[in-house]
Order: C-alpha cells, then sequence, then structure tokens
C-alpha cells in the first residue's frame, strides 16, 4: 500500500488537530509525503471535527473522499463518514461510545484507569492505529515524545495499551528512512515573509490566517521580530504603515471581513507609497459567513480594492512551497517598488499541512530598497524614469520627511494643481511597467500536463486540478501571479489549447471573469461554493461531466 488515507474525528475540544498532526507524523518515518484537510466548525467545543490525512509516495497536496482508515471518537463520526469507507477499510473506535463494526476499543475505561484525562483518548486511538496498521511501538514511541510537551510517560502508557489490546490487521509498508519537513501554508508564508526580512508583524487573529500570528508570535525572539495583536483590523494595517516609514518591513494578516475594514489603509499605503504586504486569507462570505470554511470568493474584492486608482501586487499560491517563496517575493517587490503587495490564500491553503522540500524553491535573497544618497535635497516623491523614489527614513540627518494621503508635489507638500497632480499619479503608475518586466524573471503561470483540453485554476486548487489532469490526460493552467495579470504568459500556456474548463471555490467564477478582461474566454465552469475543498475523486467526476 503506497497510497492511504486516513480520517479521525470527534467534537471540537477532542484534541483532533493535534491527533492528525501524530497520525502524519507517523507516516512521515515512513518516507511518506503527506497532505492534511482539516475541517472544523466555529466552536471552541462541541460541533464536529475531523481531518483527513492523508500519505502518498509521491508529492500530494489534495485529499480523497475515500478513506482506508476510520478512527471514531464518537457515534457522529462514525455516523457521518462511514459512506467514505473503501470496501476494505478498517475502523477503529471507542466502545464506550461508539456502536459499530471493526476494532473497538473500550478507550475510556482505559484512559480512566490510567488516571488520565478524556482528551487522551486520543493517544489510545492512536496506538490502536499503529498496531493496526503494522506500524511499530518504537516509531509510535518516538513521534509522541516529540509533539506531546505535557504528561507525556502518561500518555504513552494510554497509547502503550491501545497498541496492545488492538491487533494488526493491515501492513503499512516503509518506504523510506528519510523524514520530511510538512508545515502548514500559515507557517511558510511566515518563514517566506521572514526570509525576505520581516521585521514587523501586526494582526487581529482572523481564520483562516490567525495561524501566522501564532507562529510569529512563538517566533519572535529567534528573529528579532516586532509582532503586535493589534485592537482591530484598521489599527492593525495603520500601524503596520507606521512601522514601514520608520524603516521596519511589515505585514498585517486577515480575512475578508478585516480586509474590509483595511481599505483605507491600503489606499493610503498607494497614495503615500508605504511599502506594505498584505496576507489576505479568503473563507466564505459574505458579512461572518463560514467563519472556518473555505472559499475564493474574494479575488475580485481583492483586485479592486481601495478608493481611487493603484496599481498593486497580488499572488495566489498553491501550497507550502509556493506559499513561502511568494510570500518573500511579495515583501521584496512591496519595497522595491514602494507599493502594496497581496498575498491572497484560503483556509484550504493555508490551514492545510504538506510535505515541505526547501530544496525544491528557487533561491531567494532579501532585496533592499532604493535609498536617498544624502547628497541631494531630500524629496519623499521625487519624480524618477521607473517611478520609485529614494527612501529617507525619520531621524536621518538633512532630510525632511513628509508622508501625505493628500495629492502632493515631490516635496510632500499637499497641492490641488491639475498639471501636478496628473505628473505625480503618471509618476506612480510607470512603477506598474517596471513590475511587471521585473516579474518576468519569475514562473508567474504554472503549466502541468499536455492537451488541448486544459483545467484552468489558481490558488489552493492547484493540486486537485493537477491530479485530475493527470487522471484524465488534460492540461492544467494556473496563473500565480493575478496582478498585474500576466497576459502575455498566459496566451502562451494556451497554445495548441481548444477548450478551458475553469474550477473555482466561488458562485460567480471571478477567475474566468478575469480571464475575459484580458481577451481570454471559458467554454467551460465547474463551481463549488459550500465552504469545502474539491477532493480529487469529486472534481474527477465534475470533469468528466463536462462534454467536450
Amino acid at each position: 500500500m503506497n497510497e492511504f488515507s486516513v480520517i479521525i474525528g470527534g467534537k471540537a475540544g477532542f484534541g483532533i488537530n493535534q491527533a492528525s498532526t501524530i497520525i502524519a507524523s507517523l507516516f512521515n518515518h515512513l518516507g511518506y509525503n503527506i497532505y492534511i484537510y482539516r475541517d472544523y466548525p466555529s466552536l471552541i467545543t462541541g460541533g464536529h471535527t475531523f481531518c483527513i490525512i492523508r500519505a502518498s509516495k509521491v508529492k500530494i497536496g489534495s485529499h480523497f473522499n475515500q478513506v482506508d482508515f476510520l478512527l471514531a471518537l464518537n457515534q457522529e463520526t462514525l455516523d457521518l463518514h462511514k459512506e467514505r469507507l473503501k470496501e476494505n477499510a478498517i475502523v477503529i473506535f471507542d466502545s464506550n461510545s461508539v456502536e459499530g463494526q471493526g476494532i473497538g476499543l473500550a478507550m475510556k475505561n482505559i484512559v480512566s484507569e490510567e488516571k488520565g484525562q478524556d482528551i487522551m483518548r486520543n493517544t489510545c486511538i492512536i496506538g490502536s492505529f499503529c498496531k493496526a496498521s503494522g506500524i511499530a511501538w518504537n516509531i509510535l514511541e518516538e513521534v509522541l515524545k516529540k509533539h506531546i510537551y505535557k504528561d507525556i510517560e502518561l500518555n504513552l502508557r494510554i497509547a502503550k495499551k491501545g497498541f496492545d489490546l488492538a491487533k494488526e490487521v493491515s501492513k503499512i509498508p516503509k518506504l523510506a528512512s528519510e523524514k520530511k519537513a510538512f508545515l502548514s501554508g500559515n507557517d511558510s508564508i511566515a518563514l517566506g515573509l521572514i526570509k525576505a526580512g520581516l521585521d514587523s508583524y501586526i494582526a487581529y487573529p482572523m481564520t483562516p490566517t490567525s495561524g501566522i500570528l501564532h507562529f510569529l508570535a512563538e517566533s519572535a525572539e529567534e528573529f528579532n521580530l516586532k509582532v503586535i495583536h493589534a485592537e482591530s483590523e484598521l489599527g492593525a494595517i495603520i500601524m503596520a504603515l507606521g512601522f514601514a516609514t520608520a524603516n521596519s518591513k511589515s505585514a498585517v494578516g486577515t480575512s475578508g471581513g478585516g480586509f474590509c475594514l483595511m481599505t483605507e489603509g491600503l489606499s493610503f499605503s498607494a497614495m503615500a507609497e508605504i511599502p506594505i504586504v498584505i496576507v489576505m486569507g479568503q473563507r466564505p462570505g459574505p458579512a461572518t459567513g463560514l467563519p472556518t470554511y473555505t472559499a475564493q470568493g474574494d479575488l475580485n474584492f481583492v483586485l479592486h480594492a481601495g478608493h481611487g486608482e493603484f496599481i498593486r501586487l497580488v499572488v495566489a499560491p498553491g501550497d507550502a512551497e509556493e506559499s513561502y517563496y511568494w510570500s518573500a517575493i511579495a515583501l521584496n517587490m512591496a519595497w522595491k517598488y514602494q507599493i502594496p503587495s497581496i498575498i491572497l490564500t484560503d483556509k484550504t491553503a493555508a490551514e492545510g499541512t504538506y510535505s515541505f522540500d526547501i530544496n525544491s524553491i528557487p533561491k531567494i535573497e532579501e532585496e533592499q530598497p532604493v535609498l536617498w544618497d544624502q547628497k541631494s535635497e531630500y524629496k519623499r516623491y521625487l519624480n524618477t524614469p521607473n517611478g520609485v523614489s529614494p527612501l529617507a527614513f525619520f531621524s536621518q540627518k538633512n532630510a525632511v520627511i513628509k508622508i501625505n494621503s493628500y495629492e502632493h508635489d515631490e516635496t510632500g507638500l499637499a497641492i490641488e494643481d491639475r498639471k501636478l497632480a496628473i505628473e505625480m499619479q503618471d509618476k506612480r503608475y510607470r512603477k506598474e511597467q517596471a513590475l511587471i518586466e521585473d516579474l518576468k524573471n519569475y514562473l508567474q503561470v504554472e503549466v502541468y500536463g499536455k492537451s488541448d483540453t486544459a483545467l484552468i485554476c489558481f490558488g489552493s486548487n492547484k493540486w486537485v486540478c493537477m491530479e485530475v489532469a493527470e487522471k484524465l490526460n488534460l492540461k492544467m493552467i494556473r496563473p500565480i501571479v493575478l496582478a498585474p495579470f500576466p497576459k502575455e504568459e498566459f496566451k502562451t500556456a494556451l497554445k495548441g489549447v481548444k477548450n478551458l474548463i475553469c474550477v473555482e471555490d466561488n458562485k460567480t467564477s471571478q477567475l474566468a471573469e478575469l480571464l475575459k478582461l484580458n481577451e481570454i474566454e471559458v467554454n467551460f465552469k465547474i463551481n463549488r461554493y459550500d465552504g469545502r475543498p474539491f477532493s480529487v475523486d469529486e472534481l474527477e467526476k465534475e470533469v468528466k461531466k463536462v462534454k467536450i
């Protein structure tokens, strides 16, 4: 068995997320690539939470609905997911609270006998899973010691009882001794920002980007970061812009509702030419919507947010490696061109966990901004051939720095003169052509496979579309840079393609509309907007329905 999936479920508060990470680590020890899909309600306790952990000998980044193992800590998990079971799937459950067929152990009793807490049923069911699937005890022991920091000896005893009381009914083979790193998209974004020289991160927690705030807060001392939990999203972006004016490379993170509050700051960034990176994690809306689920419904919003006209960089990474790489590029470009850069992610990409190969990522260097030469009179908005004005920062000798959200002249003084207003807007827009030329040095459009029929997608649909394209002998084309849109590169990718099938997690086919604006017509549209991502088997069925 070189490809398999495990689902573990229970109520929110049962520790399902941590359990999924432990199971993924077990597979990692056996040399597998992993991907974790997490599904949970907006509740602290109660409701139904589950994770699907997929392991494969090849690189993956999406899940299947059909599973080989089901680990049920309550009856609801078995009842809700029994339709996912493959023909010879193995079910492991806590017989104290679940009635079913399979490997049932009185896990609640085991935990009680050891005087443990109810949440430790997780370690018991994982122990049973290891025995049932032929994973050696010493591997589980090593993994538990790495991932559990509290009451480890008690957890080990409970896991060993679960292990000893179960029986081996399957054998997951070991592929290699090499262990791979695995990271969530959020963690990868955080590390990419650090790689490009991040100094400060300010955010108000909002799913699905809260993980970045948590990760950077824990890493602040190690990387000499200023990490602030702001009082609101409005406060976060204004604070970040203030840091940037003091030569602190800054980023903020939010979701759609928080980004609404940030749009005034976004426009201020554009007019005042203050570099800023915004991580925008999509989830279903409008309003609160489905706050812990996924969507791609904010593409239009991100492309057009803010009042007035200004350029912005928008990138949509599709997995952990791309989240790392393009977050670094976004920060570099923000400071190189003194513009807002937006990293467009979503719950699937942000909170999904992927095997991570740092060696597959192109080399990244922190780029330094254009600085004032300290010889001529300092003009904050000096009108230059490419539109980029040299930077100086507060406290520099002989530099009078005026930051102005009003239209202004080269020195930063507010103006209303028609001729000057045109000159300054043209100056800011000259950056766009320089940015477009610069981006030609990067892979802006990913192409996979060969066919006259292509699946078109963006962001987290990367891997599900790649797998379906491979299964059905199709081509996959995916823009990574969404603004400025790489029209030339995209049309090159379309050579020989007659039919375009656009796959999106939204109702209104926003990527298809963006393509239409760039004179590219989509033939068929496949949309999902229930807050859940496409699985490989689901999308394959939908694509087969399309009549080419």
